[in-house]
């Protein structure tokens, strides 16, 4: 039986995931990371580009403008 997950708990996941995988190995590219994670959490397409952009953008920095 299949578990019924909020919208965008997949997506949560795959990023919690991801930020782990990079904690090990720095060096694996971020591409290779979010095409395991759409695999491993069975993302959409349009999940997998909104990581994509995501991890494009990089950390805000809250403090400038």
């Amino acid at each position: 039986m299949a578990t019924i997950q909020p919208k965008g708990e997949k997506i949560r996941q795959a990023v919690k995931w991801i930020s782990a995988e990079r904690l090990e190995n720095e060096k694996k590219p971020i591409k290779e990371l979010i095409q395991d994670a759409a695999l491993r959490f069975n993302l959409s397409p349009m999940e997998e580009e909104y990581l994509v952009s995501f991890y494009a953008e990089g950390p805000k920095d809250k403090g400038r403008e």
